[in-house]
């Protein structure tokens, strides 16, 4: 039931929402000269540089821009975004320190969130140079023990919720891993389609597919694994050591198997899934549920970027209901 669609290079930021933070608190600025750049206020603060040095834009991103600071101390990465409040970027960061915390696999460091004067918000974190490209073996062993290492003893979910892409992603906790994929994921996309595009069709066949998946499940041990999120290639480098190093995350818990849903856009080979299942062993039923989790990545690229995607998820649908019998 493998969907079939163009890879097309989308570049989306996760979009976290609504966290206080130590990190991303504004704190009290003695310093007037620079209240009105509260990027540089802290970075020649509590960033322990005495001079920016150079200040250089960097590409690649669609939704923030992004930014990196040369300093007489340590370089850091700055995105910002003028529309949007610093909620986005304070769910993204507590994502980054989740990962971060389990000293696993590479990710940077989050250090500030905060608003800009003149409306919007930024945060700043590690900047890491990156290299040539490295292992997908090490990729897939690193994620694999991120999967392993961070666990949630609250269930399903996450402590705020955030974004995939533009398109809010709900992480209200749940101790029901069917019940929260089928309604915080695929129902909350379906939902969107029929609201948006008024696609009624794939709405009623989403919600069969949904009243009907558990037997998917059936001698299947699912625990909370801390997941990137939106694990694809554009969120994916290598640092100069050739380490794997994961990017702008839409975290939450999740069963692990969830963290392949963008793998048609992310180039995952042979090397990188047998060095994962090293770690965290296939579950029976594997193949039954992949696609599964791919549909609710094709959801929401429909939702962001228009039909062009509605038959593969529609594929995806189709394939399940047969399989099914529903």
């Amino acid at each position: 039931m493998a969907a079939v669609v163009a890879s097309l290079s989308l570049c989306y930021s996760a979009r976290p929402n609504l966290l206080l933070r130590s990190f991303s608190r504004p704190k009290h600025r003695t310093m007037a000269a620079m209240s009105d750049d509260p990027i540089r206020e802290w970075i020649l603060t509590e960033g322990k540089a005495s001079q920016i040095t150079k200040i250089t834009s960097v590409g690649g991103g669609c939704i923030n821009l992004a930014t990196h600071y040369h300093t007489d101390s340590a370089p850091f990465f700055v995105k910002t975004n003028r529309s949007i409040g610093p909620e986005m970027f304070e769910g993204e960061a507590l994502g980054l320190e989740a990962m971060y915390e389990t000293k696993t696999i590479r990710v940077p460091k989050p250090h500030k969130v905060g608003a800009l004067p003149t409306g919007g918000s930024y945060i700043i974190m590690e900047f890491i140079e990156f290299g040539s490209r490295g292992s997908q073996a090490e990729l897939g062993r690193k994620l694999a023990e991120m999967h392993k290492a961070g666990k949630s003893s609250k269930g399903f979910g996450f402590e705020v919720d955030n974004t995939i892409g533009s398109t809010p992603q709900i992480n209200t906790w749940s101790t029901d891993w069917i019940e929260f994929y089928g309604e915080k994921r695929l129902g909350y996309q379906l939902k969107l389609l029929r609201d948006q595009y008024g696609d009624t069709a794939i709405y009623q066949k989403g919600y069969t597919l949904i009243q009907n998946m558990a037997s998917l499940f059936e001698n299947v041990v699912i625990e909370p694994c801390l997941l990137h999120g939106d694990l694809w290639s554009g969120n994916i480098a290598y640092d100069k050591n050739s380490e794997p190093v994961i990017l702008d995350p839409a975290c939450y818990y999740g069963h692990n198997e969830a963290e392949f849903g963008m793998s048609w856009c992310a180039g995952f080979g042979e090397s990188f899934y047998n060095a994962y299942f090293k770690v965290m062993p296939k579950e029976e039923g594997f193949e039954k549920r992949r696609d599964l989790y791919l549909l609710y990545h094709y959801l929401n690229h429909y939702n962001l970027f228009g039909s062009g995607y509605r038959s593969s998820a529609m594929s995806i649908i189709d394939g399940y209901l047969r399989m099914l019998s529903a």
